[in-house]
């Protein structure tokens, strides 16, 4: 069910991000795509996460009419770093997830205009601010986006809280094998 939800999650973003910028200049700035990779990446399942980065990046390639591939490859290369990350370090903390997205915005936008200038696009728009308005908008509203994932998908999950002392104390079981007589 969770999957689910992610990939309605991530096809909403990816609408989003090309009705958006025409609606208001500066929800332009805020990657919605890259939110929902990085936080399919924090999930742990790299495959997934790698898979969203991978469709996610061209659809946005295919719409936006720019450089096919360059999108998909910068966010299929965060979502792995991500999910690597993720692996080896436990980031299951809201405030340990605002540095990683912000860090994912700036990789992701230095990937991107790379490219563009490895094979000889200009880019139009001037690098340094894009990349500086992305960081900072991509950052806040990744925040609350991951805000509300959680509270959506902890709803069915939550576990009922252990008793801090049990009633029973439980006895240890003894080897059934013994080496030494």
């Amino acid at each position: 069910m969770d999957n689910l939800k992610l990939t309605i999650a991530l096809i909403l973003s990816v609408f989003l991000q090309w009705t958006l910028r025409n609606v208001a200049e500066p929800l332009a700035y805020v990657d919605l795509p890259l939110i929902i990779i990085v936080y399919a990446a924090l999930q742990r399942d790299a495959l997934k996460a790698v898979l969203f980065g991978a469709i996610a990046g061209l659809a946005i390639d295919a719409l936006s009419g720019g450089l096919l591939g360059a999108n998909g490859f910068s966010k299929t290369l965060i979502a792995f770093i991500v999910s690597e990350i993720a692996r080896r370090v436990y980031m299951d903390n809201l405030l340990l997830r605002i540095p990683v997205i912000a860090g994912a915005s700036l990789l992701d936008d230095v990937v991107y205009y790379g490219l563009h200038r490895l094979l000889g696009q200009e880019p139009s728009v001037p690098v340094v601010v894009t990349i500086s308005y992305t960081l900072i908008g991509t950052t806040i509203a990744g925040t609350l986006i991951y805000f509300l994932l959680d509270l959506s998908m902890a709803q069915r999950s939550r576990k009922p809280r252990r008793e801090m002392f049990p009633t029973r104390r439980q006895t240890r079981r003894r080897n059934p094998i013994r080496l030494s007589k």
